[in-house]
């Protein structure tokens, strides 16, 4: 496992993309992805000091009430992504049905439509990539459950640019295998944690 920054260093901008630049946590999922994502949200209070999008894959033709079911989990602000708006901390974003989402080396979200047929959609990997090369280091990428290795090419890439990525255990994902795709690679995880130790470690991290 790769060396973790302290959350002290984190908080005094150590580790940091650019000077007042603010963490960004994306919590990517697919199969049994909802209620992992739940817990998680759960844990993290209002007025949280980083940005969070939420990724899960969902059928483009599906009527998605991903926005608002989380809604009801977290006390943070929960809202759908919508193109051209500006990454901020405190709030938590949610990739639609249809498209995927990236962000912009201005830190706005573009979306992207995604197409009738797979690769998974909306993608964990685009996400993630385009994450690395905007925020660097002050990434951190959470692969929750789900079926399929979408993701571990983009925590790859969190990893190289010097983000942080965790991944649930295979005793509380309800399917291991997207974050066991990830935690096969060569050592990019940097934190292989239960569910309900999610929360609380990107507490310690971006507090």
């Amino acid at each position: 496992m790769t060396t973790v920054p302290s959350a002290a260093a984190m908080a005094r901008g150590e580790n940091a993309a650019a000077p007042g630049s603010f963490p960004v946590v994306a919590i990517v999922s697919s199969a049994g992805g909802l209620t992992a994502t739940s817990r998680v949200l759960a844990g993290l209070p209002s007025g949280l000091h980083a940005a969070i999008i939420v990724l899960q894959h969902i059928s483009p033709g599906h009527r998605s009430l991903l926005t608002e079911i989380l809604a009801r989990c977290t006390p943070l602000p929960v809202v759908t992504a919508r193109e051209g708006a500006l990454l901020a901390p405190g709030s938590v974003v949610v990739a639609p049905p249809g498209h995927h989402l990236l962000v912009t080396k201005e830190r706005r979200i573009a979306l992207i439509p995604s197409g009738p047929v797979p690769p998974p959609r909306p993608s964990a990997d685009l996400l993630l990539t385009s994450l690395a090369l905007v925020f660097g280091p002050a990434v951190v990428a959470v692969v929750l459950s789900g079926n399929g290795n979408d993701g571990a090419t983009g925590a790859t890439a969190v990893h190289h640019f010097g983000g942080l990525v965790i991944a649930t255990d295979a005793a509380t994902s309800n399917h291991f295998s997207m974050p066991a795709a990830c935690i096969s690679r060569d050592d990019i995880v940097d934190h292989v944690l239960s569910l309900d130790q999610v929360a609380p470690m990107l507490l310690a991290l971006v507090a």
